[in-house]
């Protein structure tokens, strides 16, 4: 409810407008208790952020590399895949804490939830993306191997998004008012960090597709950023407080000088390792900087009262 009170950290202040008899006001709740409840999510949530989204967009980069006619780089995407569903699933099953819980969500498909679609497409993926890169090192059934690739490389996309939906469907103020922005900034950060990776693996004289792609999603996802914090205005002011904000600023930190070190120089090995070292930490913080940002947004009532206050007195 709102109440008449004095200044006091953390509480939003609300006046009348002109000519208005009404005395300023915060928003407050009872015993100050918060509208929303934190996400349950622990940190393997945001670490499964980054290495799904890395295995995906990895995925596609492979599928994409050996039709392109680049072996190595084809081989070494395939690789940085099938480690991604390796810890993926393993961190989503620690999270739940009973791994029977990960096989529930599988006993119906519903496309209106995120969650459930996620489940189905990291089932898929997972398998797919292992065949793909097992069958092509051993030299076993080719047209297999191909179809698995296709699959994964297909999938990749949605696997390395669908997180960001996901967040975005809660109540969780700077999540869900960013639904527009958000899957950008991680499709962005997922292409970053397989093209770094990639290139990290691959021979200088090979690795150009890989440092294409790790510039070009290190640019949307600065850009995707900057546009979603600047849309949420007040209520991105998570990103801007606490451990969110050096979470934040130390992705846009690593993402623009690994961005600029590859595309500028990055023929040049030793500069392409340290390019494509800040990338992959610059994905890991912007996944932890939405992650951390969506628990001080569910902390505060401000962040969801008064946007509902607003929308009340914009249909007056």
């Amino acid at each position: 409810m709102t109440t008449p009170v004095g200044r006091g950290p953390g509480r939003r202040r609300l006046r009348g407008g002109p000519g208005s008899v009404v005395p300023s006001a915060q928003i407050r709740t009872y015993y100050d208790r918060p509208v929303l409840k934190q996400p349950v999510w622990t940190w393997e949530i945001p670490a499964y952020f980054f290495t799904g989204g890395l295995a995906g967009a990895s995925a596609s980069l492979g599928s994409m590399a050996r039709r392109g006619g680049h072996p190595l780089l084809a081989r070494a995407a395939r690789r940085i895949a099938l480690g991604g569903v390796v810890v993926s699933p393993a961190l989503l099953i620690s999270d739940l804490g009973r791994p029977e819980r990960f096989h529930h969500m599988l006993r119906v498909f519903r496309p209106t939830s995120p969650m459930s679609v996620g489940t189905w497409v990291l089932t898929v993926f997972g398998p797919a993306a292992g065949a793909s890169a097992v069958l092509a090192e051993l030299g076993w059934w080719p047209r297999l191997q191909r179809l698995a690739e296709t699959v994964a490389g297909g999938l990749g996309p949605v696997m390395a998004t669908y997180t960001a939906v996901l967040v975005a469907d809660t109540a969780i103020p700077v999540w869900h008012e960013a639904r527009h922005e958000l899957p950008f900034v991680f499709a962005g950060s997922a292409a970053a960090s397989a093209g770094a990776a990639a290139t990290l693996l691959v021979p200088t004289a090979e690795s150009g597709p890989a440092r294409r792609l790790a510039v070009t999603g290190g640019l949307l996802e600065l850009g995707a950023a900057e546009v979603m914090r600047a849309r949420l205005g007040e209520l991105g002011e998570p990103y801007r407080l606490a451990d969110a904000h050096r979470w934040s600023r130390a992705a846009t930190v690593c993402t623009a000088a690994g961005t600029a070190l590859l595309g500028l120089v990055g023929r040049r090995r030793r500069v392409a390792v340290a390019g494509s070292a800040l990338l992959l930490a610059g994905s890991v913080c912007q996944r932890w900087a939405v992650y951390r940002a969506g628990f001080i947004s569910a902390a505060d009532p401000k962040y969801t009262v008064a946007p509902q206050r607003r929308r009340i007195e914009e249909r007056g």
